[in-house]
């Protein structure tokens, strides 16, 4: 037996669960009629009307003949009074069984006590579900904040600001969605299990279809699925749903993670920069009441307009303005002077982003479109007009971290298919061919964004860490025996 089988406090549950059943009471019951959420009931509030109530115990009061509970559900926390002349002498034995944590359902009179709480006196209640083990107040493991994260569902018992922050998640994504269909895109689903892992560069997950007898990957992008809507006519889309990349875990990264792409035929660059900072203010505005993000020296204003930088710019910042003159070995001795790792294979280009990445991005705190990426990092987008050396994108960085990359579209399907080719090297299998061949078709001139939401929703909510707003974070399974 595992050691919460042998919990004091499951032993005392399973004796209470015996009396409760002998009583009348099984231990698990069936559906019941609400006459609405606690939260509901409570804004109705009518002193000597009636109602009908269900939610789990959290708090028990005995004062002998009368008692004293409290039931929350998931909007709120209501008060209920059982009193023996009230309830009659079995029910109100029973009620005594009763433990923190369980689901019961109860009808009755609301009234006001002489202390001002809104209250059910009970006439009848019956039990829905039996608690085997205690709420996380009396519970060892919550100390853990590994345990956290394996039982997330104590964690929203426990701390009403984690319920908080995953409430606001849920709003903030309707909230995502509202704002962009009230503009006329229209919400589409693609694959997530695709033939070719295509749409960013990454390590996808490998699984086998039987039914075809062929090897497939978890997407890791759904970009050129949506570019296919866009040949196909429907010239504005947005999906939001999970990406899979199998990569590392860390503070800002998680394999299974939730991106939103929006895709605007006929459209650019600047027409995703004005949509992004007006959505996220938007959201911000609307869901969390300011635009005001996070705390102390990574306090963000997000009133737009935001910041606007050249890539190259900010690596001179960095490195000095004679960066890109530099011979190859001065360029690596630099960057192994200001802390950078540097593997001697890199070419100058791969040393200047390894830069970007690890010196310069994460001091970008305030709102900040970074553009004019090199063209070589970025085969799927336009370059810009005056420079083929440079692609027309931005990457915003808010907080030190990217959330959002957007691209003028490239949709010349000679010139994508060479990029491609070029980026698969030596394994042209990887090139995904039945995008060019929509390409082919004629793709419109378009602009194209994604928005990574769980990175969105730790700045929004100022929390440090991307399992803080994942209900159910990627974690090493624990062995059986722990």
């Amino acid at each position: 037996m595992t050691d919460w089988e042998h919990n004091e406090y499951r032993q005392q549950r399973l004796a209470n669960l015996r009396e409760l059943e002998a009583l009348g009471y099984p231990a698990y019951g069936n559906a019941f009629a609400r006459t609405g959420r606690l939260a509901d009931v409570r804004a109705a509030f009518a002193e000597g009307g009636r109602a009908a109530l269900a939610g789990r115990l959290t708090t028990i009061r005995n004062m002998g003949k009368s008692i004293f509970a409290d039931l929350r559900d998931g909007s709120d926390r209501f008060q209920i009074y059982a009193h023996a002349a009230s309830l009659g002498e079995t029910p109100f034995r029973a009620f005594k069984f009763l433990d923190v944590g369980d689901h019961i359902g109860v009808e009755g009179e609301l009234f006001t006590t002489r202390t001002g709480e809104k209250t059910l006196k009970i006439e009848r209640w019956t039990l829905l579900a039996k608690a085997l083990l205690p709420l996380p107040e009396k519970w060892h493991g919550l100390r853990d904040v590994d345990a956290r994260y394996r039982q997330r569902y104590l964690d929203l018992i426990a701390s009403p600001e984690v319920r908080e922050r995953f409430n606001r998640r849920s709003r903030a994504i309707a909230e995502i969605r509202a704002w962009l269909t009230a503009r006329g895109f229209q919400e589409v689903e693609t694959p997530m299990i695709q033939a070719q892992a295509g749409g960013a560069a990454a390590k996808p997950f490998v699984t086998h279809y039987s039914a075809l007898n062929t090897t497939m990957y978890l997407r890791i992008a759904p970009e050129l699925y949506l570019k296919r809507l866009l040949v196909g006519g429907f010239d504005k889309v947005f999906e939001l749903n999970r990406n899979f990349r199998n990569e590392g875990l860390s503070r800002t990264h998680n394999p299974e993670f939730t991106m939103l792409e929006i895709y605007e035929a006929y459209a650019n660059v600047e027409s995703m920069k004005t949509l992004v900072q007006d959505l996220i203010a938007h959201v911000a505005q609307t869901v969390f009441g300011t635009l005001q993000a996070g705390a102390g020296e990574r306090a963000v204003n997000l009133a737009p307009p935001w910041r606007e930088v050249a890539y190259r710019d900010l690596i001179r910042e960095k490195m000095g303005a004679d960066w890109f003159d530099l011979p190859p070995a001065e360029a690596a001795q630099r960057a192994t002077a200001a802390g950078v790792a540097v593997d001697p294979q890199w070419n100058p280009l791969l040393l200047t982003h390894e830069i970007y990445e690890k010196l310069v991005e994460k001091t970008l705190i305030q709102p900040t479109f970074v553009r004019r990426f090199p063209a070589a990092l970025i085969p799927l987008a336009r370059t810009c007009p005056d420079d083929p050396t440079a692609a027309d994108v931005f990457e915003l960085v808010i907080g030190g971290q990217e959330i959002a990359p957007a691209y003028t579209e490239l949709n010349d399907p000679i010139e994508q298919r060479r990029r491609l080719a070029e980026q698969a090297g030596t394994e042209l299998e990887k090139v995904d061919h039945d995008f060019l061949l929509a390409l082919e078709h004629g793709m419109p001139p378009a602009g194209g964004m994604g928005v990574g939401i769980d990175r969105l929703i730790m700045l929004l909510c100022g929390v440090e860490a991307i399992r803080d707003v994942i209900l159910f974070p990627q974690l090493k399974p624990k062995d059986p025996g722990e």
